[in-house]
């Protein structure tokens, strides 16, 4: 019973994003003419823009209690690719980076990252979801509207390139290699040799057609078999992960994330070939494109890593071995963002990221078992602790760009993702506990 309330709340936190994806090329005109499956429901989901979302460590604990769980986290996801691209510009326009993160190249490379980033995990959460729940579920459906919502934000980014015809080709495409992964992991989950040799081999198929369609709408910028090698690998680290958590062996979270990590490589691939064919601004290339992508792929997964670690350690425990592979993965993403920024400073700035980084999940940690515990000074010790952290973080910032962030501006950008993502805990709490 306890498994099944942590998976049932898995699906309804992934429906949170939808209002997410329409600011990163969905539309509303777009979510009419394809409708979600599931969409119907989180559609009526209250937009999170203008909540008033306490810091305080109690109106937002009321409001979460009350109100809908995926409007906290759908902010708490929104916002990191707007901190990711505010960090991006500073740290160009600081070390004069070559090229330029404000690009129309840029911004493509950086919103296919995004939105392919967060297909890994929407796919990978929708699945489990299915497997504890089964595939006929509300809360399945919930699951696969978000993913979905996902897939017709993807085909706006291509379909405003390559027009309303190609748009609708990439989007049927798509959502028919979603259907197969589904069956794959139906088909490891039973056990099913033949039906997941069946999935691979329609898996196949579609790289095929996907690299002729790039290749066609790119003019030959993108050649086909460079499209296909690229989605073969998203087919065997995908379907790798999926196999972990058919097993539950534990390393479920490493594969989902090796799985997103090879997202990135793909974005560029295609916003290098869509660039060569348009001539956009700027170049997807470049320095100042790599660090604007690379941040947005990283604060995007701290999110997901992030919430995925709060709820294994409310529903198993803080000393299962699910929350320390859990644990362990958002570490993971943690040594990442301290690597890249290490390489845009030095070793020793990058180390001191690292223990502040951790510090500051410590506090999340901290604030979750407190709302478990309805400790209520604990929380708000917790809170004080983050917004130490956050105007720590602001000086900091404004120190490595040379002034081209001030403190003050990064010191919101902090207590905007301290208050969504305490809020998204506080509706995780309600729900399940």
């Amino acid at each position: 019973m306890k498994i099944h309330h942590r998976r049932r709340l898995v699906a309804a936190l992934t429906a949170s994003v939808l209002l997410v994806l329409p600011a990163c090329g969905g539309t509303d005109d777009a979510a009419a003419e394809d409708p979600a499956p599931g969409a119907a429901a989180a559609a009526s989901t209250p937009s999170p823009s203008g909540h008033d979302m306490a810091t305080d460590g109690s109106d937002g604990a009321d409001a979460a209690t009350g109100g809908d769980p995926f409007m906290f986290t759908r902010q708490a996801a929104a916002h990191m690719p707007m901190t990711a691209d505010a960090l991006a510009g500073a740290f160009d326009t600081a070390l004069k980076l070559p090229g330029d993160a404000t690009s129309d190249a840029a911004g493509l490379r950086a919103a296919l990252t995004y939105l392919l980033t967060e297909h890994v995990y929407l796919a990978g959460i929708a699945v489990d979801t299915a497997y504890v729940v089964g595939p006929d579920s509300n809360e399945f459906e919930l699951a696969a509207g978000a993913l979905d919502e996902n897939t017709v934000a993807l085909a706006d980014a291509v379909g405003s390139i390559a027009g309303k015809d190609s748009r609708r080709t990439f989007l049927q495409a798509w959502r028919s290699h979603i259907d197969d992964f589904v069956a794959y992991a139906v088909a490891a989950k039973s056990g099913d040799e033949s039906g997941k040799r069946q999935a691979v081999q329609n898996l196949r198929a579609y790289e095929r057609v996907a690299g002729k369609f790039f290749a066609d709408v790119s003019g030959g910028a993108l050649s086909a078999s460079s499209v296909r090698a690229s989605l073969s690998e998203h087919v065997e680290t995908l379907t790798a992960a999926i196999d972990a958590f058919a097993a539950g062996d534990g390393t479920g979270f490493d594969k989902l994330k090796a799985a997103a990590e090879h997202m990135p490589m793909t974005a560029e691939a295609l916003a290098t070939g869509i660039d060569q064919a348009t001539n956009m601004e700027g170049s997807p290339t470049s320095q100042a494109a790599e660090v604007r992508a690379l941040l947005n792929a990283k604060l995007t997964e701290h999110v997901y890593l992030a919430g995925i670690a709060v709820f294994t350690a409310y529903t198993e425990g803080a000393d299962s071995d699910a929350f320390k592979a859990a644990a362990a993965t958002l570490d993971t993403n943690s040594v990442d963002l301290s690597n890249a920024v290490a390489s845009l400073t030095d070793k020793q700035t990058g180390d001191s990221f690292l223990q502040s980084w951790r510090s500051h999940i410590d506090d999340f940690v901290t604030y979750a078992v407190a709302v478990a515990e309805q400790d209520q000074p604990g929380r708000q010790e917790a809170q004080a602790n983050l917004q130490a952290y956050a105007e720590a973080q602001g000086q900091t910032m404004q120190q490595l760009t040379g002034g081209a962030l001030s403190a003050d501006a990064v010191q919101q950008e902090f207590e905007t993702h301290i208050a969504s993502l305490t809020a998204a805990i506080d509706a995780m709490a309600a729900a399940l506990l």
